[in-house]
């Protein structure tokens, strides 16, 4: 398992939500802080990613990597926002 930012997401998200999610704001459910997905912790696998929360470890984020398609599912994060 590789430990990485944010920033490593910017190719499987862009692929599947067309923008680069990286300056995106996320408020997290677990700790209620707001902060870019770029400096959230992300773990990653041969199988995928989760971004967590580097206040309280909340999973924010998740990708999955299925070939040919990709998998994302956002279960800690209350709110996003893009400027």
């Amino acid at each position: 398992m590789t430990i990485v930012d944010g920033n490593a997401l910017a190719g499987d998200l862009g692929g599947v939500l067309g923008v680069d999610a990286t300056s995106a704001r996320l408020r997290c459910s677990g700790c209620d802080t707001t902060g870019l997905l770029a400096v959230t912790r992300v773990y990653r696998t041969a199988m995928g990613s989760v971004a967590r929360c580097r206040g309280c470890d909340t999973v924010l984020v998740t990708v999955v990597d299925a070939g040919a398609q990709h998998w994302v599912a956002l279960p800690g994060a209350r709110a996003v926002a893009n400027d």
